[in-house]
């Protein structure tokens, strides 16, 4: 064989001759989701790894994502193996564990009523399962899309996962890039539903949480949750013992593990494989558009949800509730909070609501599970 003869083998074998308008179309959009991530710093923690992952599975004869053959004579790709723990539940699992050892669930315990704000806020949940419903796509596809208006990413994988595994990339993708849009979503929404008054509510400051009670409430809630719905088991259960060792205080290895280092591994092998699903010829579809535009109604009506309470909560009290912190009902722990702090202050320099507005945000994250577990009840 000559040198032309090997030159023109090694260009007929390479992933040019494969590549197909979906491919290009892919890559592109990838390169676009690694500007955001970096340039303009939009939840670069996942965006990054989900948005690499979709180049890497729109490489062709790369084969990172092939599936290993019945027989077990053939191999499957890197990222498939990797893949295993987001069908399995464990990555999203894992992830509740860390958010539970990094959250501080005192404002919450301290202001119980933050639990019906965190309710409210999954408002959306409802309106894009109905409509979503209406516009054909099954009660298993309907549920997962739904379940981007609590804004957990993980929870929103997780379900779609046992329910509609097909829709995972435009699901986990829509459900991530409106969690790192939020202060560009919500603000418009809060301002349309309270008046300037309303928004320069003063709250009083929270009793201090002891430390008894902190330890108990991961215990009590893992109890009544899994006993009313042990579908949600996963995601509570974790999620609580990662909060349980945040506060008993005598495992602080373990609850720096889950933190950072164990925190920081799976959400790598979850945005890169989840990206990895990405693949154009079943991406670029026409009910990805709905998907994405379903996502982001679920995700306003949850956040009107939230607000309307807020704004119920403050009549009921006579004014001692700002509205601004049912906003923070939705699951993205801590932006939503971090928005209501914004909002107040730009009404009312003085007013500093972040800490009120992380009693609604966490139980937005209780919230949300509970949620994905009644739907993956009924439905899966």
């Amino acid at each position: 064989m000559n040198f032309g003869e090997s030159l023109l083998k090694l260009l007929n074998e390479s992933g040019f001759t494969a590549m197909t308008w979906q491919n290009g179309v892919m890559i592109l959009v990838s390169c676009l989701l690694i500007y955001l991530a970096i340039g303009r710093k939009f939840e670069p923690l996942l965006l990054l790894p989900i948005a690499f992952g979709m180049l890497l599975s729109n490489l062709p004869l790369a084969g990172l994502m092939v599936s290993e053959s019945a027989d077990g004579h053939t191999n499957g790709g890197l990222l498939y193996y990797l893949y295993m723990g987001v069908k399995k539940g464990i990555y999203p699992s894992l992830i509740f564990m860390g958010v539970g050892a990094m959250t501080d669930f005192g404002p919450l315990i301290a202001n119980p009523s933050s639990l019906l704000l965190g309710a409210s806020a999954q408002f959306g949940i409802a309106i894009a399962f109905v409509v979503a419903s209406v516009m054909g796509f099954t009660p298993q596809e309907a549920a997962s899309i739904s379940i981007v208006g609590g804004a957990d990413g993980p929870t929103a994988i997780y379900l779609t996962n046992f329910l509609a595994p097909h829709l995972l990339a435009p699901i986990a993708i829509a459900a991530y890039s409106y969690m790192a849009l939020i202060p560009l979503i919500q603000p418009p929404i809060m301002r349309l539903l309270t008046s300037e008054k309303e928004r320069k509510i003063k709250m009083e400051q929270l009793r201090v949480v002891s430390k008894v009670e902190k330890i108990c409430f991961p215990v009590i809630v893992t109890i009544l949750c899994v006993l009313f719905l042990p579908s949600v088991a996963p995601l509570i259960g974790m999620l609580m013992l990662g909060n349980l060792f945040r506060e008993s205080g005598v495992v602080e290895r373990l609850s720096d593990t889950a933190q950072n280092a164990l925190m920081n591994i799976v959400v790598i092998f979850l945005g890169v494989t989840v990206g990895a699903t990405a693949n154009g010829e079943t991406f670029l579809q026409p009910q990805t558009l709905g998907i994405i535009a379903l996502g982001l109604l679920a995700f306003m009506f949850s956040t009107v949800g939230g607000m309307l309470f807020g704004k119920l909560m403050c009549v009921l009290t006579h004014g001692r509730v700002n509205p601004l912190i049912g906003s923070a009902g939705v699951s993205a722990v801590p932006m939503a909070a971090r928005v209501s702090q914004i909002e107040g202050m730009k009404a009312n320099p003085g007013n500093y609501l972040l800490m009120h507005a992380m009693g609604p945000n966490v139980a937005g994250v209780i919230g949300s599970a509970v949620a994905a577990g009644i739907l993956k009840a009924l439905f899966g």
